[in-house]
This record gives C-alpha cells, structure tokens and sequence, in this order.
C-alpha cells in the first residue's frame, strides 16, 4: 500500500518543484498530493505542470485560502480513498528535510501508529530562528503538553506520518482547528486513542523564499483550543486517558 505526502501551498512557487523533486527521491514510489488554495503566484499552475508530467504527483485545488487544517483533512480525505498504507503531512517551504521522509515511515513501519518529527527531543533543533521566536515555540509547546496532560514534546510540530487506519481512528474528517491548533488536535486524539505516538528527532529550518503564513490569529486559536481538547466533550471521545510516553 503506498506512502502519499501531502503538500498543502498557498503562494509556493519558489519551493514547489524542488521540493517534490526532493520528496519523491528520498520516497520513490510514494506519491505527492499537492493542495494549493488558488495561489496568486502561480503554484497551482506548476503542481499541474508536474502532475502533468508524472504520474506519482496529484493536485486538489481549493477556490480561495482556507486554512491548513482544511487542507489537510481535503488531503487525507483523496490520499485514503485512493489506497494510502501511510499518510506524510509536511510544509511545502523545505523547513522540513525530504532526507528525514524515510525516518518516520520507518519509524512507522517498524510498529508507531504515528511518527511525529520532533524539534524538542535529543537531536531535535531549530536553525535560523531568532531568541524570541524560539521562547515563543517551546512556551506553546509546554503549555499544550502540561494543560493536556500529555508527554510528547513537540505538539505544535507539523512534520508527521500517520498509518491510515490511525487517521481513521482520529476522525480526522471532523478537526476544524488550524494551523498550529490543527497539529495539537491531531496528536492529542492519536493519545486519546490509545495509539503509539512517537518522536523522531529532525532539525527544523526557516524557509529561504516565500514568507510564513504563521499569524497571531493563529496562535490565540491554539491557545484557546488546547484547554477546550482536555476538558470539553467531542464525539470523537472515548472515556479512556491519554496514553503516557515515556518521558525523553
């Protein structure tokens, strides 16, 4: 059953074709699902040009920006139809290394239900991030960790692999969170679930074209949500505790 990786772009012209060369180089015979919400620069136009020329590249177009997390779940919904054994969600700006593709599907292969790329766990690590930026992330992290309970240090961490029946038993279809909030929401259910979450330990690095799409709309989001996923009721909930990871 294939691996899919899915590139969600808005405004990724500069990094798009590298990128799924990249991908498909250290994943070959995966296949890459690029989800461009109407970019203004033309990413549309060349993931349809590579879609075009190779058969192991799709792309989903979206009428306007919507949100990460909506392309996510837009993502996952066609990767799964069409058969994916794995699932790969990553950023389309090689902030996340192509090279650390095969350590999470490994990861996942050899019994993890889901391998989260870690920036927080020994030989995790940031590059180009200023003092300030950096304080910000490990605070948002600790405080998702501590108010949920939970042992996995980097939550807000969007480099992950899931096996296709954990998305099923996530209800992913159902998250409506975004951006940072969308990648807590997905581990914490994982969690709920009683499945194996685990670290691997990547270097993070600040994208080189294109600006972040990161906002302070986005932030407060997470910030709100993460006491709302301990102590609120979904329908996704069972009664069962969080699984505990061994601390690292």
């Amino acid at each position: 059953m294939p691996t899919w990786v899915i590139l969600p772009t808005y405004d990724e012209a500069e990094n798009l074709e590298p990128l799924v060369h990249a991908v498909l180089a250290a994943l070959p015979g995966a296949h890459v699902l690029v989800v461009d919400d109407s970019s203004p620069d033309g990413t549309g136009e060349i993931a349809d040009a590579l879609a075009a020329a190779r058969d192991d590249v799709e792309v989903i177009h979206r009428p306007r920006k919507s949100g990460l997390g909506r392309a996510y779940v837009s993502g996952f919904e066609h990767a799964l139809r069409a058969g994916a054994g794995t699932v790969i969600e990553m950023d389309a700006d090689f902030s996340h290394d192509p090279a650390d593709l095969r350590r999470l599907l490994d990861c996942v292969a050899a019994g993890a239900d889901v391998a989260l790329g870690s920036r927080y766990v020994p030989g995790g690590g940031l590059i180009d991030w200023g003092p300030t930026r950096r304080r910000i992330s490990r605070m948002g992290c600790e405080y998702a960790r501590r108010v949920l309970g939970v042992d996995v240090r980097d939550l807000t961490g969007g480099f992950k692999c899931f096996r296709a029946s954990a998305l099923e038993a996530i209800d992913y279809a159902s998250v409506r969170s975004q951006g940072y909030a969308f990648q807590v929401e997905l581990t914490y259910r994982a969690l709920r679930r009683g499945l194996r979450v685990e670290e691997i330990p990547i270097v993070f690095r600040e994208r080189e074209h294109g600006t972040s799409k990161m906002s302070w709309a986005i932030a407060a989001e997470a910030a709100w949500l993460v006491p709302a996923l301990r102590f609120g009721r979904r329908r996704w909930e069972d009664s069962a505790e969080p699984a505990r990871l061994p601390m690292t």
